[in-house]
């Protein structure tokens, strides 16, 4: 506050030196020729000597004025650069600060927008992230400062030079630049990447159109770099709980969910089930013969097996259908709001894909596959499973490669342990 109130008050005093300093030169030169017109008329080398001596004292004086109020000036412009560098850098730890709260995207963008809005008031921008296979970009948070920025929803990084070069990028096409394939719109654009422990987590764009907009986006490269590093430690800390998370959700080998979210899953769906007196299935899969696959081709051919099957069973059901990997060879898919009928129907038609696939592999792939419900074969949660189980069991014990389904059982009568059925 002290320094921005020197800042007021240098500025009228230099504008009253400079004042000053033009007035006092030719108060100087009408006072010489005064005095050399009264000498004339009364000579007298003592006064003549001394009132040339004091004009030129005074020249030379207003001469160093001068020189101070240039320095004064010089000093007020770099008091105000550091004034602005001060408020980019408190805007920019405000801005980490902030960003330590961020769960997602979504929140990063918000902060990054609000930040961008205060230090850079006339510019548009946009935040892009990477999406899971990293093969495109999608578009996270946007804010315009006209119509003439108008930011796609997603790239592709083989588009944006920004990207393939690693280092900021302007595109202007009102200079002829070399402009990325995805740039549209008339306004001049700053691409910088955001890049976070060795990796490019996203693109920061910066968006402007008037006169000198290639100018502008020049002396903004640095502190949209500085923006860029702060958003990009935040986007790397986001991915890294993203992929802790789903390491704790996930089976590592097929991608489908592990058994303790699965037991979590269903716990829900069947109380869900028992709320709205609906029915809630459950297809316990277990591949043929997977033993002896890995002991002709190898535990490398079994895992390639393994994956395929897990793609397939992702692909032929609901989004709200949960796969998971129960343990070993033996897969398990959650069907809510789905009788034994249909899902007797959708197990047929899981296990002719997995058998399609031994085309594929030049091996004989099967399945067999045990259905079990609430409230049609099971009453409750703990026969549930063991239910399915049993009815897997019985399709091993009819030749593999075929669907049963659990007959209904009265209260809370566990199934009968199955044999190890290869």
């Amino acid at each position: 506050m002290q320094d921005a109130g020197f800042l007021d008050r240098s500025e009228p005093i230099a504008n009253t030196l400079s004042r000053v300093i033009f007035v006092l030169p030719m108060l100087t030169c009408g006072a010489l020729v005064a005095a050399l017109t009264f000498m004339n008329e009364n000579p007298h080398p003592a006064i003549f000597v001394a009132l040339v001596s004091l004009g030129f004292s005074i020249f030379f004086g207003v001469l160093l004025e001068r020189g101070s109020v240039k320095e004064l000036n010089a000093r007020t412009a770099i008091a105000e650069q550091s004034l602005r560098a001060h408020h980019q850098m408190e805007e920019l730890f405000s801005m980490t600060d902030m960003l330590q709260a961020a769960e997602g995207h979504e929140d990063a963008g918000s902060v990054l927008m609000a930040t961008s809005k205060r230090l850079l008031p006339d510019f548009g921008g946009a935040l892009y992230v990477f999406n899971n296979s990293r093969d495109r970009l999608d578009l996270a948070k946007a804010w315009s400062g006209d119509e003439t920025f108008t930011p796609p929803d997603t790239l592709l990084p083989s588009s944006c030079w920004a990207l393939k070069r690693g280092k900021p990028h302007i595109n202007d096409p009102s200079e002829n630049t070399l402009c990325c394939a995805h740039a549209i719109g008339s306004a001049a654009t700053l691409e910088v990447p955001m890049m976070a422990r060795g990796a490019v987590h996203g693109l920061l764009v910066l968006a402007i159109d008037t006169e000198n907009s290639f100018q502008r986006l020049m002396n903004i490269r640095r502190l949209a770099r500085a923006i860029a590093d702060s958003i990009s430690l935040a986007l790397s800390n986001i991915a890294l709980r993203e992929k802790l998370q789903t390491q704790s959700l996930r089976d590592p080998l097929t991608g489908l969910y592990n058994r303790r979210y699965m037991e979590d899953a269903l716990d829900r769906y069947v109380s869900l089930a028992e709320r709205n007196r609906s029915s809630t299935s459950v297809v316990m899969i277990d591949l043929d013969n997977f033993k002896h696959l890995n002991d002709e081709y190898g535990h490398a051919k079994g895992d390639a097996v393994l994956c395929d099957v897990a793609s397939q069973l992702v692909a032929a059901l609901r989004p709200s259908d949960v796969v998971s990997r129960y343990g070993g060879e033996e897969l398990l898919v959650i069907l809510p709001d789905c009788g034994t009928q249909d899902a007797q129907l959708k197990a047929e038609m899981l296990r002719s894909r997995i058998e399609g696939l031994s085309e594929a592999h030049g091996v004989a792939i099967s399945a067999s596959l045990g259905i079990a419900a609430i409230p049609e074969t099971s009453t409750s949660l703990a026969d549930l499973i063991p239910m399915a189980d049993a009815a897997l069991y019985s399709a091993k014990q009819a030749g593999k490669n075929c669907v049963r389904v659990a007959e209904r059982r009265s209260g809370k009568e566990e199934a009968q342990p199955r044999l190890a059925v290869g």
